[in-house]
């Protein structure tokens, strides 16, 4: 969703096909709830906070509890210039009541969740809303909540789907490096505010899905 190239096969491809990648395994899975994967997400982002390469830093990860080791690794990436963009959560329908989980709900990051195709901004039936949301994309189908967004095949050329704030996180993320590509001088705040002010609800901000959908096109203008 963030990076994958173009082809010629019919594949999908990502918002920033063109942008270089770092990858890291912090954690076993999508919640950091081990004191291994604690330190591992925190060590990740002090990597980050330390490579001037790095601008934009995507987390679709979290926990519905507070972690002052992951926060420590936070507040390291954010004091270095970085973009910090996270999932507000994806659960199962039952527990998507939650609010914005952490780390999307600390003041650094940039949170997003998942809407779907519907005529009023509704979240996906899986994905976290809340005031600490920043900006959404649609993930999902109104008229079939099994049809998700489309990702790279896992091998041949029929594409995949995926979905939820994970994959709207990813995204955004990709959406942020074509707008920092357009001047790789631009500070954090510079490249959020194009985003923000390319987005359907700005200048307002709903109490649930922030500023909205992003127009992509708009914001590398």
């Amino acid at each position: 969703l963030i990076a994958a190239p173009r082809g010629s096969g019919g594949t999908s491809v990502g918002a920033a096909y063109n942008c270089n990648l770092k990858a890291f395994r912090a954690t076993t899975d999508v919640v950091i709830n081990g004191s291994s994967e604690k330190a591992g997400v925190r060590d990740a982002l002090y990597i980050s906070g330390n490579d001037g390469a790095v601008k934009i830093v995507s987390m679709s990860i979290g926990d519905v509890f507070y972690s002052s080791t992951v926060d420590d690794g936070i507040h390291y990436a954010y004091n270095r210039g970085k973009m910090l963009i996270a999932a507000a959560g994806t659960s199962l329908s039952w527990t998507s009541w939650w609010g914005v989980i952490f780390p999307a709900s600390e003041p650094e990051t940039v949170a997003v969740t998942g809407i779907q195709d519907a005529p009023y901004y509704t979240r996906c039936n899986t994905c976290h809303s809340g005031s600490q949301v920043d900006f959404v994309v649609v993930m999902q189908r109104a008229s079939n909540t099994d049809r998700t967004s489309l990702t790279l095949a896992p091998s041949g050329n029929t594409p995949a789907y995926v979905g939820g704030s994970s994959a709207a996180t990813a995204t955004t993320a990709g959406i942020a490096a074509l707008v920092w590509a357009t001047n790789p001088s631009q500070s954090r705040s510079q490249v959020l505010n194009r985003m923000k002010q390319a987005s359907q609800i700005y200048p307002s901000r709903n109490s649930e899905f922030g500023w909205g959908l992003i127009n992509a096109a708009a914001a590398v203008q």
